[in-house]
C-alpha cells in the first residue's frame, strides 16, 4: 500500500482543487510553458520548509526526492525556471491562496472561542543593495528601506487573518482603515493607529478596541471610577472621558462623541505609564490591562517568521520575486499550523517544524507498517514452533 511522505501531508490542507479555481480565476497559467503554479507553489514552500537559502539549494533538495513527486502533483524544477516565475507570474494566485488558508482557520478558531481577540500592527522587512534599491530607494524612510508587512494576527491560535504588504513610508493607519471590522471582536493596536474616525468605525461596527491614548489627548473627565485593592499598586487611574473638540486639527472633524475609557496602567521600568483607551465600558480595569499586554504576541510572531522562515534571504530581487516569497512564507506557516493541529501534535510550532525539515520526504506509516508485520510474523511463527519444553 502506498504511504504518502510528511510532506505531501503537509499540503493537503490546501485543496489542490480550491488552488487551482484560483488559477482559472487568474488565468495565471496561460503562458506557463509546462511550470504550472501548483508546482511554484510547491517548490517555494518546500524552500521554506527545508530551509533553502538559494534557488540552487531548492532545486538541489526538492530534486533528490523525485519518486514523491508525482504523488505531489509535480516534475523535477530547475532554478532557472523557479526564478522567472516568480519574477514574472502575478503573486494574485498566492495571496488568494493566503486567504483561504486564513478563512480556513478562523472557522476552527470561531468554534473555539467565544470572542475573537485580533492584534494589529506591522513589521519592516530590509531590502537593500543591487536589484532591491532600484524599487524600495525612492520610498525609504529615515529608519526603513524595503517593504513593511501589515497583519492582524487572531491572538488565541497565532494565525494571521488578514494580511497586507505596502512600501516602507506608507503609514499603518492607512492599512489599518482597510481592515474588514468583525462585529463582537476585539481588536488591540498602538498608538501609531491613532485615528478618532476608525475608532468611531470600530464602535460602530458593533466591535471593541483596546489601545493607547496619546499623552496630549485633550479630554473631559466625565466619572472616576473606583480601583480594586488587590491592583491598586498596577491600575493608578480608571475614568469615564470624552473628547473635549469636535475639530481636534483645523478641519478634520472627530466624529467620536460617545464616552471612552481611560486606563492608567503603572510601568515599574519606565518613566511614563501606560494610559489605554477603550470602548469597553463594562470588563475590569486589570483585565483592560491584560489585553494590551497581549499585543506582545504579534511581536513575537514577527520575531519568529523571521527568525524560523526565509523572509530575509531572498531567492529574487524584483518586486514581484519578494512578494511571492513573503506569501508563500506564510502560507508554509499555516500549513504548518493546520498539519499541527490535524495530527494533533503536542510539541511547538517550531518542534513541528524541525521534524519536518528532517523527515520531510520520508513516509511515517513505514516503519509502523514494518514493526507490525515483524510481531504479525513473530506470533505465526511463535505458533508454528513449540516451546523447548512443550
Amino acid at each position: 500500500m502506498f504511504r504518502i511522505s510528511r510532506f505531501h501531508q503537509l499540503m493537503k490542507a490546501l485543496p489542490r482543487g480550491s488552488f487551482e479555481q484560483l488559477v482559472e480565476r487568474h488565468q495565471a497559467d496561460k503562458h506557463n510553458k509546462g511550470f504550472s503554479c501548483w508546482q511554484q507553489l510547491v517548490a517555494m514552500v518546500y524552500a521554506q520548509i527545508s530551509g533553502a537559502q538559494s534557488l540552487r539549494q531548492t532545486e538541489a533538495g526538492f530534486n533528490s526526492a523525485v519518486a514523491h513527486h508525482y504523488h505531489l502533483g509535480c516534475d523535477e524544477i530547475h532554478r532557472s525556471t523557479l526564478s522567472q516565475a516568480n519574477g514574472k507570474r502575478k503573486a494574485d494566485v498566492f495571496a488568494d491562496t493566503l486567504r483561504v488558508l486564513m478563512s480556513q482557520a478562523d472557522r476552527v478558531l470561531r468554534r473555539d472561542c467565544e470572542q475573537m481577540l485580533y492584534l494589529l500592527d506591522s513589521t519592516s522587512i530590509t531590502l537593500k543593495g543591487p536589484g532591491f534599491d532600484e524599487w524600495t530607494a525612492p520610498t525609504r524612510t529615515r529608519n526603513t528601506q524595503g517593504m513593511k508587512l501589515h497583519m492582524l494576527l487572531n491572538a488565541p491560535q497565532q494565525t494571521p487573518a488578514q494580511v497586507s504588504m505596502s512600501v516602507a513610508n506608507v503609514n499603518d493607519i492607512d492599512e489599518g482603515r482597510k481592515l474588514a471590522i468583525a462585529p463582537g471582536a476585539l481588536y488591540v493596536f498602538d498608538k501609531g493607529y491613532c485615528d478618532y474616525a476608525w475608532w468611531h468605525a470600530i464602535a460602530q461596527s458593533g466591535a471593541q478596541f483596546v489601545t493607547r491614548f496619546k499623552y496630549n489627548a485633550a479630554l473631559i473627565v466625565d466619572q472616576v471610577r473606583p480601583i480594586e485593592p488587590a491592583f491598586s499598586e498596577t491600575v493608578l487611574a480608571d475614568e469615564i472621558v470624552r473628547f473635549r473638540h469636535k475639530q481636534p486639527r483645523g478641519k478634520k472633524r472627530n466624529p467620536y462623541e460617545a464616552p471612552l475609557r481611560r486606563i492608567t496602567i503603572a510601568r515599574p521600568d519606565k518613566d511614563r505609564p501606560l494610559v489605554l483607551a477603550t470602548n469597553d465600558l463594562d470588563s475590569p480595569a486589570q483585565v483592560i490591562g491584560e489585553r494590551y499586554k497581549d499585543r506582545w504576541q504579534i511581536e513575537l510572531f514577527f520575531k519568529w517568521i523571521k527568525q524560523h522562515l526565509n523572509i530575509k534571504r531572498f531567492l529574487g530581487r524584483s518586486e514581484n520575486a519578494v512578494r511571492i516569497q513573503i506569501l508563500t512564507a506564510l502560507i508554509a506557516y499555516l500549513l504548518l499550523a493546520l498539519y499541527k493541529r490535524t495530527h494533533g501534535l503536542s510539541a511547538s510550532l517550531w518542534g513541528v517544524l524541525g521534524q519536518l525539515r528532517a523527515t520531510l520526504f520520508t513516509r511515517p506509516e513505514t516503519e509502523t507498517l514494518r514493526h507490525r508485520r515483524w510481531r504479525q510474523a513473530k506470533a505465526e511463527f511463535a505458533l508454528k514452533q513449540p516451546g523447548l519444553f512443550a
